[in-house]
């Protein structure tokens, strides 16, 4: 059975920022990574919450709140649902389409060891069911 580390996340650097950070570096964290969210953590590493694209856009952009003054603590989901590193790709896409996530961080003992993309599922999802396919197949045409 796959599991979120190793199988879908795996050698990630995971961008974090304090609450007090600004809006604007986060964009440009996330810009720079090429990234749709960050995570939010204390002064000890622990998780509270998360950034993403779409809490910039609409907390701040569409708020005409000034990204150079906004803090990330302000505009962050705080104590976000997360994921272990043992769940399977299938709970973790249940979870977010359920909630309409589209990132969720992975934590162990506290601390962020990754964050899941909902297009980082939609590959290994769309793998499994090609390979469930094709097994299918190769059964069907096995009986003739």
């Amino acid at each position: 059975m796959l599991k979120i580390i190793p199988d879908i996340v795996s050698d990630q650097t995971i961008c974090a920022m304090p609450e007090a950070g600004l809006a604007a570096e986060a964009a440009r964290l996330m810009m720079g990574f090429d990234i749709g969210a960050i995570v939010v953590v204390d002064d000890t590493g622990k998780l509270t919450g998360i950034v993403t694209e779409r809490d910039i856009a609409r907390r701040v952009v569409a708020a005409r709140l000034d990204p150079e003054k906004t803090t990330v603590g302000q505009i962050m989901s705080r104590n976000p649902d997360t994921l272990a590193p043992g769940d399977s790709p299938l709970n973790a896409l249940e979870l977010m389409w359920v909630r309409n996530f589209c990132h969720l961080p992975v934590v162990e003992n506290n601390r962020v060891v990754g964050m899941v993309s909902i297009r980082d599922l939609y590959e290994v999802m769309k793998l499994i069911l090609e390979q469930s396919v094709g097994d299918a197949e190769a059964s069907l045409f096995d009986d003739f």
